[in-house]
């Protein structure tokens, strides 16, 4: 029997993308993880976060909500993932539950002070990613989805960055052996990103941003997805301590 996924839901899409489902349902698909293969457990909602036992290893996903507002739900799944990457659990958080598990091994999250990020991005892999197990191998280069308006000010001691775009200089990290933190979404699809640049368009506008032109420079983003499914893989292989 297969032993699943955590998938931990921090959030769920913009209203105009729930007809797609949810982000976890995202997450599971472009994983290729069969359905059997995850357990959903959302948090924002207040359902009770379970025992670290019988789970291969564990995904969080993006939010609308911001890590610094210190919800009472998002500190206590802080709490969580500090314990869960302590003991060794395969972890990887991806936008808000990038920003997360920065918070809860001790990094800053703030406000990007070049503003909103959004759209299909360029991610530049600093050395460390070629000996990385989600990375190596991965181009120079290479474009992914973003969407967000925060970012990882300060890594957690003893973090390291492993990519970062024109924007952002913590797009992606590793913390020990076992804990990943990735700012893209390697989940969205080109649908999904073209559906957030809509939903944004106002923001954008007010913003000083085109979204139509934003939306015809989505492109597919294949090594973001490959990202996702090597964690799945790793997690199999190297299970927690």
């Amino acid at each position: 029997m297969t032993v699943p996924f955590l998938i931990l839901e921090t959030g769920q899409p913009v209203a105009s993308m729930r007809r797609h489902g949810s982000f976890a349902h995202w997450i599971r698909v472009a994983a290729g993880l069969a359905r059997d293969d995850a357990v959903f457990v959302d948090v924002q909602r207040g359902e009770p976060l379970p025992s670290r036992e019988g789970f291969a290893g564990v995904i969080v996903t993006g939010s609308a909500a911001m890590v610094t507002d210190r919800h009472g739900w998002s500190e206590a799944s802080a709490g969580w993932l500090r314990d869960a990457a302590h003991a060794g659990t395969p972890l990887l958080g991806i936008c808000y539950g990038h920003q997360l598990l920065a918070h809860a091994l001790g990094g800053e999250v703030g406000d990007n002070p070049a503003g909103r990020e959004m759209g299909t991005v360029c991610l530049q892999l600093a050395a460390p990613a070629q000996e990385d197990p989600l990375f190596a191998g991965l181009p120079a280069r290479f474009p992914a989805q973003a969407t967000h308006l925060q970012s990882v000010l300060r890594l957690p001691e003893g973090a390291t960055v492993l990519a970062s775009s024109a924007q952002d200089a913590t797009h992606a990290f590793r913390w020990g052996e076992r804990a990943w933190g990735v700012q893209f979404h390697p989940e969205f699809s080109t649908t999904h990103m073209r559906g957030y640049i809509r939903a944004r368009e106002d923001a954008l506008a007010r913003e000083g941003h085109c979204g139509k032109r934003l939306a015809r420079e989505v492109s597919a983003a294949p090594h973001a997805r490959r990202v996702l499914r090597r964690f799945v893989r790793h997690a199999r292989r190297h299970p927690g301590l």
